[in-house]
């Protein structure tokens, strides 16, 4: 068999550029031999097309395009759609689908029949799910046909639902498909690998699994589309596409390959936070970025993954020198500008502040100082990088990581301010093994920033770990409550300090709010903040 897996990048909702896409695939696939070409889940919409499904007119035009890209496709094909059922009562009226291209017509559908509800999930509320098995006659061979989570076993996904897809399909067909729009997150490639080697043990026929690739809006798709099968010697790899990478491959099922290595975590985290960076600003028509220079690592860092996405003339740094900042972070700022070879402007904020002080004095006068001064300082640099985005037609980069974010040590309107959060769900420990990683690659981030012990510098001598833990310490309490989910007992029984776990997990219940505004979250672990966990602001807290 000789089969082409299409990894493509769409715009969602953009039809005319997706039809000029698969089309182009498809014709890159015929003069490569293939016999027939896969493409990813809704490919024909781009994943996840949330609440656009609710419109109607949308929903019509993707079907009506799909009809007529069959009479131009050159060789079969099996894309994923929405397929509207408008006229058969039930709600919801549509299905997430795939169809069979052919002979210039539509000759097999098959309805998605797992809807995963769960995690950055929400299928059930757009789709009605599949009843059956479809196994379609394309180029003479029999393919079983399945979208993403169909695949997805108990072992893999923790959920248990009551149909069993790859029980249906097991040797009836030659070769069975997966047309996915699966998220990435961390580990994820080590994670698809067992299970597509699963899969083919048990439906005994190759695996052609095409997965989405690219940034849509949060949600980060990989891709590491491939071919792979099994037998009693061990699983078989036949090839695939690059990771982050779009692309269209023909896979030949007679030749074996060497499985490519699964990717370096850091290595590989750091390519889904510049496709993050470079696809949020490509889809969104932003061709410059600007934030906030402070001589730290989580500044350093962002800008080293905005340079690695959009190249140095489009980012721009501000280095904003306050009543404390030291001359090592101004130093650190600067070099890290000079390293990256992108444009800095150095904007000394301390008139501006005084000048607020005073004129707060009715306020603030005989009160002792607090959070508010310091606050008053960061959302003075807030103003200066949007103002400066303003004037430059440029988005705002924000610089904070998961730590700081789970626990509010982030100021509203200040430093929070931006249109993409591209570390907001990297733990600050990672956010260094990361740095040290692209140093690795090239000098990238200053030794200075990597070493000196983290300050946000609003008040004099300020340490992050004046008010929080060390960060090895709150980052293995946030994980577990975050990510593992264990309540305050659990955690505790682990060795954590009772006191410190109560008022670790305080802080992240209180600070919902923070979250709740916050700029949209690179979505690179298996919780993020707002699309992957939705927390009320008003309730009980335990």
């Amino acid at each position: 068999m000789r089969i082409a897996l299409a990894q493509l990048n769409p715009i969602i909702a953009d039809l005319g550029a997706i039809r000029r896409q698969l089309l182009a695939a498809a014709e890159q696939a015929h003069a490569a031999g293939a016999q027939f070409v896969v493409y990813p889940e809704l490919a024909a919409l781009g994943y996840p097309p949330r609440d656009l499904l609710a419109r109607k007119r949308l929903v019509l035009d993707q079907w009506a395009m799909i009809q007529g890209l069959a009479a131009d496709l050159p060789l079969p094909a099996v894309l994923g759609c929405v397929e509207p059922l408008y006229d058969e009562g039930l709600s919801p009226h549509l299905a997430n689908a795939v169809v069979v291209l052919q002979d210039g017509t539509i000759t097999a559908s098959y309805h998605k029949r797992l809807l995963p509800v769960y995690d950055v999930f929400d299928e059930q509320r757009y789709f009605r799910p599949g009843s059956h098995p479809e196994v379609a006659t394309i180029a003479g061979l029999r393919v079983g046909l399945t979208i993403c989570e169909d695949i997805w076993s108990q072992d893999f996904s923790g959920v248990r639902y009551g149909q069993d897809p790859l029980g249906d399909l097991a040797g009836r067909c030659d070769v069975l498909v997966n047309c996915s729009a699966s998220p990435f997150h961390d580990q994820k490639p080590a994670l698809r690998r067992r299970l597509l080697a699963q899969v083919a043990h048990r439906v005994g026929a190759p695996v052609a699994y095409c997965n989405q690739v690219g940034g849509n809006d949060e949600l980060l798709f990989d891709g590491d589309s491939c071919v792979v099968s099994a037998s009693p010697d061990g699983d078989i790899y036949h090839g695939g596409c690059e990771r982050w990478q779009e692309g269209v491959v023909v896979v030949d099922t007679e030749q074996r390959c060497s499985p490519p290595p699964v990717p370096p975590p850091n290595q590989d985290l750091a390519a889904a936070l510049v496709a993050g960076i470079r696809d949020y600003c490509a889809k969104t028509g932003q061709s410059q970025v600007v934030l906030g220079l402070s001589g730290g690592l989580d500044s350093a860092l962002v800008a080293a993954l905005a340079v690695r996405a959009l190249g140095p003339d489009a980012v721009t740094g501000l280095l904003m020198p306050g009543p404390y900042s030291s001359p090592g972070s101004i130093s650190d700022a600067e070099e890290s500008a000079r390293l990256l070879g992108m444009r800095s402007y150095q904007i000394p904020i301390g008139a501006a502040n005084q000048a607020l002080l005073d004129g707060l004095t009715p306020v603030f006068h005989g009160r002792p100082a607090n959070v508010a001064e310091e606050n008053l300082q960061s959302r003075l640099r807030g103003t200066l990088v949007m103002a400066t985005a303003n004037k430059l037609g440029a988005m705002a980069l924000t610089t904070g990581n998961k730590s700081e974010m789970a626990v509010g040590y982030c100021t509203i309107y200040g430093d929070m301010n931006g249109g993409l959060a591209p570390i907001a769900d990297v733990y600050k420990t990672r956010c260094y093994d990361l740095a040290k990683y692209l140093n690795s690659c090239a000098p990238m981030i200053p030794e200075g920033s990597i070493s000196k012990p983290p300050s946000a510098e609003l008040a004099p001598d300020q340490k992050d770990e004046d008010s929080l833990p060390p960060y090895p310490v709150l980052d293995r309490i946030l994980f577990a409550y975050i990510e593992e989910e264990l309540g305050p007992a659990d955690i505790i029984a682990r060795g954590e300090d009772p006191a410190l776990v109560a008022r670790v997990l305080r802080l992240v219940e209180i600070n919902e709010h923070k979250r709740r505004q916050a700029a949209p979250t690179l979505r690179v672990s298996h919780k993020a903040f707002g699309v992957g966990r939705r927390m009320p602001l008003a309730r009980g807290v335990e």
